[in-house]
């Protein structure tokens, strides 16, 4: 079915841009079939490559588009006419500034659901097809970089860390690999992920995005989904031609996105604390020569967003004898109906892009994310709390709530000291 717009003043060299062409059910008999994808295939070209241009409309075998939650800013850009629609992306001098694969998960359909794990060598393994003028994009970078962090230099002054001139420099500068991945979801495995029948799945995203993807519900044959949500940033410490050896050791956090902690230094949690100790961690075992992963994960505020979490704030420091660890979650599911929207599910998808079977040391009191690792086959050694004395005073409802709802640690707090007001008020 084809849509014409209202009349405006658009040139003939236009007009067929005017047209919309609904997208929820496949072309009129006789069109080009999209590229058929085969999730888990022994080779990229086996499994061949995901389609989600514009350019070419009768290769999509993807829902949504590129970018994750950046293809709303593309699609504004063409609106404003500052970026022609048919642009495609010239891919010279691109490719990965570190190899990373191919290891064994690639090849298994239930180990990676959540991105294309082939998404960095696009310009490799399908050179053929790009030659033949496929429009298809990477959905993976890898670049290198210098890591300069406040936390890491007063390490080095406390001896806790000491320069190298390979991994950390005399300037306090870390040397890192880098890696960013976009969502790509192969809808049946994370389904499979969920325990849900996948029909209820591509019916809830549909219904709970406003009907935003109509081929979640009408397209069976497009088992490939770009959700518009983050992705995900990797930072490497050490040799990452080490991944995948059963005897590099690994050392690891993996961090949930927390922009005002992170980047503002907020002190009311522990995040950019566990992020530094995390990266003190890491460069310690690159220094020993094995290899410290950094996984950060765009799931801000538990994944409920930052508006969301900071009504939590005001809520939690306007409440009746003031913000205290007992009622620490409730105030959330007051708010968003639920205490955390972090599922950990798909999270260890990226271990076995990795090659990853065994975590050293894992910098995390969340079982919840240790027990989504070991439910996938994924062995931690030792399990890394975050040292007292690095946690901010505001911090301690934060700390005190998740040592009594199960986080890793060596003593729980009692309900007395749950129920002491230990946050400041809003006007401290």
């Amino acid at each position: 079915m084809t849509l014409i717009l209202p009349a405006s003043p658009v040139s003939e060299t236009t007009t067929n841009r005017r047209r919309i062409r609904l997208t929820s059910h496949p072309r009129s008999t006789g069109a080009t079939q999209p590229s058929p994808l085969v999730w888990g295939a022994p080779t990229a070209a086996g499994r061949g490559p995901v389609v989600a241009t514009l350019t070419t409309p009768e290769r999509r075998n993807a829902i949504g588009v590129h970018s994750g939650s950046y293809g709303i800013y593309r699609a504004l850009a063409v609106a404003a006419q500052t970026l022609d629609p048919d642009h495609r992306p010239d891919l010279t001098n691109t490719a990965p500034a570190a190899t990373i694969g191919p290891f064994e998960g690639w090849r298994d359909a239930s180990k990676i659901v959540s991105f294309d794990p082939w998404g960095h060598l696009v310009s490799e393994v399908f050179a053929d097809k790009l030659a033949e003028g496929w429009d298809i994009r990477p959905t993976i970078a890898i670049t290198k970089a210098h890591v300069q962090m406040p936390e890491l230099r007063d390490a080095v002054l406390a001896g806790r860390l000491r320069a190298d001139g390979e991994v950390l420099l005399a300037n306090g500068d870390v040397r890192v690999t880098k890696a960013a991945i976009e969502p790509v979801w192969w809808l049946p495995g994370v389904a499979a992920r969920f325990g849900l029948e996948e029909g209820e799945l591509r019916r809830t995203l549909f219904e709970q995005t406003g009907g935003m993807y109509p081929e979640l519900v009408t397209r069976p044959d497009l088992e490939v989904f770009l959700p518009p949500i983050g992705g995900m940033t990797l930072y490497f410490f050490g040799d990452v031609s080490k991944l995948g050896r059963p005897e590099t050791r690994i050392a690891c956090r993996v961090h949930d996105e927390c922009n005002g902690s992170d980047v503002f230094g907020s002190d009311i949690c522990t995040c950019r604390p566990y992020l530094a100790h995390g990266m003190e961690i890491c460069v310690r075992e690159a220094q020993a020569g094995g290899v410290g992963v950094v996984i950060y994960n765009r799931k801000e505020g538990r994944a409920l967003g930052e508006v969301t979490k900071f009504l939590v704030y005001n809520a939690r420091k306007r409440q009746p004898g003031g913000d205290s660890a007992a009622q620490y979650f409730n105030r959330t599911e007051c708010v968003a109906g639920v205490q955390d929207m972090r599922f950990q599910q798909l999270m260890p998808d990226v271990f076995h892009w990795l090659g990853i079977a065994r975590i050293d040391r894992f910098a995390s009191m969340s079982n919840l994310k240790s027990g989504a690792l070991r439910d996938m086959g994924i062995d931690i050694v030792e399990q890394v709390a975050i040292p007292d004395d690095l946690i901010p005073p505001d911090a301690r409802v934060e700390m005190d709530a998740k040592k009594a709802a199960g986080y890793f640690t060596d003593a729980v707090p009692d309900g007395a000291e749950l129920a002491m007001a230990k946050g400041r008020g809003l006007a401290d």
